[in-house]
């Protein structure tokens, strides 16, 4: 089977040979198109809404070509779908329908069965590639992962890059693999049963590479004002150009590659004041197109926890977002694991324990409370309403890790007894759970915040990297800043690669024998009663102790629903005389039984249980 997306941006091969080529540049009166090595040039035909195009019959796929702006400025394809040599260079034509899927009937999997994992895939293997990522994804699945989520692949300056500094949209990063290798990882990731998302980045472009000013100022609208410059124009004149971009973006991604949806990075840096904002219009036209006919789902990450942006309708079924990113049950748990307290984690350091027994119950800790750290802003919607389901929670993300001035893992700076004991309560709540690559086996390699820009802007990047810890006391002085990691450097790279040699280490081995049994627990006795969860779950912290009770299925039934329990202990020294919550024991940890049925938790411990309907 076949697939391709097809759009007005870009290349389209044309039924009886060529290609036809467009680009939108209002600014320019005259455009031509530099076809092959070395280039033939052909005059675009320029329309009165700022188009450029040409049907060119002697063009094929596998064709360098360029646009070249009436200065003799020569620039790749805003919209091309492959720059083989970097976003500078050239841009490739791409038969669409080239790659040969073998499991096209592939439709999805509900939301409610996500086990998500994070990977970049240049630090995921030794190589770096598409390939060699593909080649890792069975024991992802014999793990009991569900879903790959892929950090940013839009082609980037330069060989090495978190993948947020992307320029070119429709283009995979070369330094991964050619569009095919892509369209391959997708297609062994369905024949396995995991469904992939693509991290998209739609609130900026890249400081290196991005050519739009040059001929399209139009894409830009100065009103708005980011820490990128001014913002992508979603709302301005002649927005709906740039708006059917991202959303031809959105589709060509799910269409094209097969992915099973997106996340969409940090829309709250999108500024649009449209009626119908641009992250929903991008759900709509994913719902109504590839949505009809198999699971889409898009994930937000949303500083500013808008629980309308995940309302559900009367079936219950998301028109907008499925999920999003849950930053506070991370800052919850990683002030109660590690006891740090600085900068955005100040605002969970008052009473641990509950706000992480609040995120798991609510999903989000900041519901319309002041923020201290925000100088008292209110943050947050109420989300009450809401299926947790609707929240992709985690204990460690790239951002969460690589923003770190080493990029230490939890592991490394944490309790170790409780980030076992806090990842337990999340495999076993109706969250959707998410691991960040080597997670599972508790990796010891950082995970460094690096790039590979040109001499100017590398400079200053690196000198910003350090100026930004200036203001922590552990940074205070010039000499503590300058073993920061260099952004630029190959070795901050090269340190942040997963040794999967460690997989065979007993020390690493035994936690992730242990996540996958409980992975595998959760698949067989939870995911079968979360589809029609809805709303908040309850909890109460005494101390160190958490209990948490959720009512799975439909809640509407109030407590005729299953429910679901989890006790674990945080606190200093073991517990004793502990009523163990109602229900068959799922799972259980550190825990010792009494003669006279009460438990003794130890530190870290952890039992969950399921009580059916009309028992305990």
């Amino acid at each position: 089977m076949n697939h391709s997306h097809p759009m007005p941006f870009g290349t389209t091969l044309l039924d009886g040979g060529g290609v036809r080529f467009a680009l939108w540049a209002p600014a320019a009166d005259q455009v031509a198109l530099e076809l092959g090595e070395p280039p033939s040039s052909h005059p675009m035909l320029r329309d009165g809404d700022g188009w450029h195009r040409l049907d060119l019959p002697e063009a094929r796929p596998g064709d360098a070509y360029r646009f070249r702006l009436p200065d003799g400025l020569r620039v790749p394809d805003p919209a091309s779908r492959f720059n083989p040599d970097d976003v500078h260079g050239a841009s490739r034509v791409i038969d669409p329908n080239a790659y040969a899927w073998q499991h096209g009937q592939w439709r999805g999997r509900p939301w409610e069965e996500a086990v998500i994992y994070e990977l970049h895939v240049g630090t995921f293997t030794p190589e770096g590639t598409f390939a060699a990522a593909q080649a890792r994804l069975p024991a992802l699945a014999q793990l009991g992962i569900t879903a790959i989520e892929l950090m940013p692949l839009a082609d980037f300056p330069g060989q090495r890059n978190w993948g947020y500094d992307g320029v070119l949209q429709f283009a995979p990063d070369a330094s991964y693999g050619a569009p095919e290798d892509l369209k391959a990882l997708v297609d062994a990731a369905h024949g396995l049963g995991l469904m992939v998302l693509i991290d998209v980045v739609y609130n900026h472009f890249g400081p290196e590479g991005n050519y739009l000013h040059a001929y399209c100022p139009q894409f830009f609208n100065p009103k708005h004002q980011t820490p990128w410059g001014a913002a992508i124009n979603y709302d301005g004149e002649e927005a709906r150009t740039v708006r059917d971009f991202f959303i031809h973006n959105a589709l060509y991604w799910v269409e094209e590659f097969r992915f099973d949806g997106l996340r969409m990075d940090a829309v709250h840096a999108i500024r649009d004041d449209s009626a119908l904002h641009i992250v929903q219009e991008v759900c709509q036209a994913l719902r109504s197109g590839p949505g009809r006919e198999r699971h889409v789902h898009v994930v937000l990450e949303n500083d500013a926890n808008q629980a309308s942006f995940l309302a559900r309708d009367s079936l219950g079924q998301p028109p907008g977002a499925t999920a999003q990113w849950n930053d506070d049950l991370h800052h919850a748990a990683h002030v109660l694991v590690s006891g740090e307290t600085d900068g955005y984690y100040a605002d969970y350091a008052d009473k641990p324990v509950a706000q992480f027994g609040r995120a798991l119950a609510q999903g989000f800790v900041y519901q319309g409370q002041p923020s201290a750290f925000r100088g008292g802003e209110r943050r947050g919607e109420d989300a009450s309403r809401l299926p947790l389901a609707a929240f992709v929670s985690y204990l460690q993300t790239h951002d969460q890790v690589g923003n770190r001035a080493f990029g230490e893992r939890i592991q490394a700076i944490g309790d170790i007894a409780l980030v076992r004991a806090a990842w337990t309560c999340l495999v076993f709540s109706p969250h959707v759970p998410m691991l960040f690559m080597g997670e599972e086996f508790e990796a010891s390699t950082p995970f460094q915040y690096f790039c590979d820009f040109g001499p100017e802007l590398a400079d200053a990047v690196s000198k910003g990297r350090r100026d930004e810890f200036g203001g922590f006391a552990a940074f205070a002085d010039e000499a503590a800043r300058a073993r920061i990691p260099d952004p630029n450097a190959e070795s901050t790279f090269l340190a942040s690669k997963l040794r999967w040699e460690e997989c065979d280490d007993p020390l690493h081995e035994a936690w992730r024998v242990q996540l996958s049994e409980m992975l595998a627990l959760r698949q067989q006795r939870l995911v079968p009663l979360l589809a029609g969860q809805c709303g908040p779950g309850r909890f109460q912290a005494d101390d160190g102790l958490l209990r948490v009770a959720w009512t799975l299925a439909d809640t509407t039934r109030g407590e005729d629903g299953p429910r679901l329990h989890v006790a674990a202990h945080f606190g200093d020294a073991p517990v004793d005389g502990i009523a163990p919550p109602p229900g068959e024991i799922l799972y259980a940890n550190a825990i010792e039984r009494s003669g006279d049925g009460t438990l003794r938790l130890a530190r870290g411990a952890v039992v969950v249980t399921l009580q059916e309907p009309g028992l305990g």
